[in-house]
C-alpha cells in the first residue's frame, strides 16, 4: 500500500518513513499544506497519515479536499490537540481515525493495519509454508498430512504468523493485533511467551524443519530457512516515540 505522511515535524517525519518501510509500505513524505494538497489531488494513496497543524493549508483543508473527490483513501489524523471537540471536528470532516501525539509506533501500526483491512478484499483461505497448511476458514491446519490439534488462540497465533511469513512479529503486535489489547503489560508478556512454547511444541517437535522460532529480544518469526544469517541481532521491535 502507498501511503501519504503529512507531518511538519521532520525529524518524526522522518522515522515515521524509516518504521512503515521497514514495514513493507511505499512512503512518501511532505511538510506543507500545499504539496499534501498537490499530492492528493493528483496521485493515488492508500493511506494518508495527516497532521492537523500544518504550515499552509490545515490538516482538516487537506482532509475536506479528499473527501470532495469522494476519493477512497483512508485518512489518519496526526494532533497534539487531545480534547474531545478537536476529535470530533475531525472524524466530522471525513477522517477514519485520530491518534494523538506522543503515541507508540506500535499503536499507529497496528491503527494502520486496521484501516487497511476495511472494504479490503477476503484474505486468502488457504494459507502454507513448507509442509504446512492451514485452511482459515474450517479453522484446520496440517503438517506433512498429519492433522494439528491447536487450540484457537494457537490457530490464531498460527495463522497471523504465517500471514506474516519471514517478517518478525514483536510482542506488541500479537497483543494488540491477536488479543486485541489496547496496550502492552508483563503479564501478556509472559501469556504470549507460554502460548508461543505450547504452539511451537505442536507444530515443530515432530518435525526435522522447524518453522517457529523466537528471535530474542525482538519477537517471533514463521521462515521455512530458521537460521537465516540477517535475523541474528537484527532488531526489528517499533520503536516508540
Amino acid at each position: 500500500m502507498r501511503i501519504l505522511v503529512v507531518e511538519d515535524e521532520v525529524k518524526l517525519a522522518r522515522a515515521l518513513k524509516e518504521g512503515l518501510q521497514s514495514e513493507g509500505y511505499t512512503v512518501t513524505v511532505v511538510h506543507t499544506g500545499e504539496e499534501a494538497f498537490y499530492l492528493v489531488e493528483t496521485e493515488g494513496f492508500g493511506l494518508v497519515v495527516l497532521d492537523v497543524m500544518l504550515p499552509g493549508r490545515s490538516g482538516l483543508e487537506i482532509l475536506e479536499a479528499i473527501r470532495r473527490r469522494r476519493s477512497k483513501m483512508s485518512v489518519l489524523m496526526l494532533t497534539a490537540r487531545d480534547t474531545v471537540e478537536d476529535r470530533v471536528l475531525g472524524l466530522n470532516t471525513g477522517a477514519d481515525d485520530y491518534l494523538v501525539k506522543p503515541f507508540a509506533f506500535s499503536e499507529l501500526l497496528a491503527r494502520i493495519r486496521a484501516l487497511s483491512r476495511r472494504g479490503a478484499p477476503d484474505p486468502a483461505s488457504k494459507l502454507a509454508i513448507a509442509d504446512l497448511e492451514m485452511d482459515a476458514v474450517g479453522r484446520l491446519v496440517t503438517r506433512g498430512g498429519q492433522l494439528l490439534d491447536l487450540t484457537p488462540i494457537e490457530f490464531d497465533l498460527l495463522e497471523y504468523l504465517v500471514r506474516n511469513q519471514g517478517r518478525v512479529v514483536s510482542r506488541e503486535l500479537l497483543a494488540s493485533d491477536v488479543w486485541k489489547a489496547a496496550g502492552r503489560s508483563a503479564p501478556l508478556n509472559n501469556v504470549i511467551d507460554v502460548h508461543m512454547a505450547r504452539l511451537r511444541g505442536k507444530v515443530d517437535e515432530r518435525f526435522e524443519k522447524k518453522l517457529v522460532k523466537t528471535v530474542r529480544g525482538v519477537g517471533f518469526v514463521v521462515r521455512e530457512d530458521t537460521d537465516a544469517p540477517e535475523l541474528r541481532g537484527r532488531r526489528l521491535k517499533p520503536r516508540e516515540w
